[in-house]
């Protein structure tokens, strides 16, 4: 088996990043926010701290979609031939496309709530009484949400680790007699 070092980093930095990050800002930022001394700095704090992070997302986002499609081209052979790399591989698909369509709609959510400016809140997530409806909607959103993307992008970090234990050569060995055990 080739090396396939740059697709493998740009796969596993880019979801380490997504998910940490995100973890990150809703164990923190998002709690921390809430001391910023009043609602309205409150509201300015998340807004500032979700903007700085969304480039850096995006980034992570990219660099890991990058690495997974140099990681299938890349063991596309195993992926045909090897049994039970084709269905770890449509798990990650999955969980992937999942991800990736949270993230997008919870940025959406996110540019209404910083489209408000620095709109009262108790947290980045919870909204103050003097929100406004559209906003107020959005965070409470975003509070259920903020929890969904870590544990996805956990789910992924685990489907990844177990699609290494599937290269070891002894796995590779039996997944292929398994798999041509059962097309003859």
């Amino acid at each position: 088996m080739a090396r396939n070092t740059l697709s493998r980093s740009l796969h596993d930095v880019g979801l380490a990043a997504w998910f940490g990050g995100t973890l990150a800002n809703a164990v923190a930022l998002n709690p921390a926010s809430a001391e910023a001394g009043s609602a309205k700095a409150t509201g300015a704090v998340a807004n500032a701290g979700w903007n700085r992070w969304t480039p850096v997302n995006a980034a992570a986002i990219g660099a890991h979609l990058i690495g997974s499609v140099g990681q299938l081209r890349a063991n596309q052979g195993r992926v045909a031939q090897q049994q039970g790399v084709g269905g770890m591989s449509t798990v990650k698909t999955v969980l992937t496309a999942a991800a990736l369509g949270v993230t997008a709609y919870s940025r959406v959510l996110g540019t209404v709530v910083n489209g408000g400016g620095a709109t009262p809140s108790k947290k980045a997530t919870k909204p103050s009484k003097r929100a406004r409806a559209d906003i107020a909607a959005a965070q409470e959103r975003l509070d259920q949400l903020q929890w969904v993307i870590p544990a996805i992008t956990g789910a992924l970090v685990v489907v990844s680790s177990y699609a290494g234990e599937q290269q070891r050569p002894a796995e590779v060995r039996r997944g292929l007699l398994e798999k041509n055990s059962t097309t003859v």
